[in-house]
């Protein structure tokens, strides 16, 4: 059957049509997952799509139709129900962040691609290597929050989950057939537990730090650059826009670099076009003001990590990299960067401290774990 040919997929919008999906999935032992959100084109972005794939048929669940998804949750957290992914990250903090969902049970078909020493890893690459499949990759900036969907975005959305359960069954072999498929698993454990962004919710002083460029200001400038920042998210938020579609950090840093005093000056900044000028200018003005006459604001300080520590990171990381090498994968294959930052942290001098650093990577530690401690042991 080629794309050409296949039938459509079902679109679900109804609650009695969920519940009837939820049901079918149920008795499913293996069922595919993608998601599309509307990163570009909301201040806060949320999942619009959730597409569902099973070896028979393709499910494309529509959340902004439906208010309350929860029986899909008993799906996602079935450790007798194995779910694929590609590239499963993503799309796990946006189903935890939206509908607090639990996993259990994934299996991703980047990560095995990885882990088999694969080049090219997206999954347009691999469904053209696979199944000879193309993916029209522009659709993947498509505003998916827009409804109704047009029919070449449902075709290109169904075909995310569409190869995954055959795609799986192929790099599964792979996997087994070079006994990589336990350490596999164990990445795809580790990303099924993946944690939203736990920090507290920034202040304003914060975004405006995470500015590129912005640590050269003099804290004279940062402080307008403040108020930038904060009369842009304040438009973002009314026009529900992310904020790199008001105005850009590049222009911003400009205007906080030279503070212009009039509209002119003002207009002949990279990024101030004569519509941005007339939109914003007169507020800009007001925000550059603001700036200069509150107090500088200084940059936060972080703590220089210990030289003993930078040697120790160093050596772990000359080691994964020799080490990738050898078995012809990248380096975070090895030895997640997590986990490395921890080893020199912690710096165990036996099996059983570093067994309580990798209790999640059994594979690793009984495959790398001496050659670790005497890396260890030369600093």
């Amino acid at each position: 059957m080629t794309i050409d040919t296949l039938p459509d997929p079902i679109f679900i919008s109804r609650h009695a049509a969920l519940n009837r999906l939820a049901d079918s999935l149920a008795r499913e032992p293996i069922v595919a997952v993608d998601t599309e959100s509307n990163s570009l084109y909301a201040y806060r972005e949320q999942v619009c799509l959730i597409q569902f794939s099973t070896p028979e048929k393709d499910f494309l669940v529509d959340p902004l139709s439906l208010k309350d998804l929860s029986v899909l949750a008993p799906i996602f957290r079935n450790p007798k129900i194995e779910k694929i992914f590609h590239a499963a990250e993503y799309d796990l903090m946006c189903l935890k962040r939206d509908f607090g969902f639990e996993f259990n049970n994934l299996f991703d078909t980047m990560l095995a691609a990885r882990i088999l020493g694969r080049d090219a890893v997206g999954l347009g690459s691999i469904l053209e290597a696979e199944f000879g499949v193309h993916l029209e990759k522009r659709y993947q900036r498509a505003n998916w929050g827009k409804r109704p969907l047009p029919p070449h975005l449902m075709a290109y959305a169904r075909l995310d989950t569409h190869y995954l359960i055959p795609l799986r069954d192929r790099l599964l072999q792979e996997l087994q057939a070079n006994a990589l498929l336990t350490l596999a698993c164990e990445d795809f454990h580790r990303i099924s537990k993946v944690q939203l962004n736990g920090r507290l919710p920034e202040d304003e002083a914060a975004k405006c730090w995470r500015v590129s460029g912005s640590h050269e200001l003099d804290p004279q400038q940062a402080a307008v650059l403040l108020e930038l920042c904060a009369y842009r998210e304040d438009v973002a938020r009314s026009l529900d826009r992310p904020v790199f579609k008001v105005i850009n950090n590049n222009t911003l840093l400009a205007i906080a670099n030279e503070t212009p005093q009039d509209l002119r000056e003002l207009g002949r900044l990279p990024g101030m076009s004569r519509g941005q000028v007339e939109r914003h200018g007169r507020s800009l003005l007001a925000a550059v003001q603001r700036g200069l006459q509150r107090d500088p604001i200084y940059p936060p300080r972080t703590m220089r990590p210990s030289e003993a520590y930078m040697d120790r990171l160093e050596g772990m990381r000359r080691w994964r990299k020799s080490t990738a090498q050898k078995m012809g994968v990248k380096s975070d294959v090895i030895m997640p960067r997590d986990l490395l930052n921890r080893i020199a942290e912690h710096n165990p001098s036996s099996l059983q401290e570093l067994g309580e650093i990798l209790h999640e990577v059994p594979w690793r530690l009984d495959h790398f774990g001496s050659q670790i401690l005497q890396v260890l042991s030369r600093y």
